[in-house]
């Protein structure tokens, strides 16, 4: 039910940044986490990083200290900073959301539909 808008992918070379942005285009009662997942051509989708609606944070391995990701918990949006790109950093990034809709109804998780990060010279 939730749309998940995202923006921010495109080209960038070696050593460049770029920022993802993905909010939720209706307002939801509550926010449990948001984050951010990416998927590679012949790979599995995998996680890249997570923030709850309290600010802790996951990350990937290999983002730490590359990227960083943030929210505006107002907004019902989630941001993602990578710094330092590199090659294998190509892939289709997907936001994700898990929310409540109204404080009666369980949790259910959404995906938006995907913006493309290329990373080469």
């Amino acid at each position: 039910q939730v749309q998940l808008v995202e923006s921010g992918g495109g080209l960038v070379q070696p050593g460049g940044s770029l920022r993802l942005s993905c909010a939720a285009s209706e307002s939801i009662f509550s926010i449990q986490v948001m984050g951010w997942y990416r998927q590679a051509p012949g790979k599995q989708r995998e996680l890249v990083a997570t923030i709850t609606s309290g600010g802790s944070t996951n990350y990937k391995d290999s983002a730490k200290g590359r990227f960083t990701i943030s929210r505006d918990n107002a907004k019902n949006t989630v941001f993602l900073q990578m710094n330092s790109l590199k090659p294998e950093d190509t892939a289709v990034y997907y936001c994700y959301a898990r929310f409540q809709i109204t404080i009666t109804l369980p949790w259910v998780g959404s995906w938006g539909q995907g913006t493309q990060v290329t990373v080469s010279s």
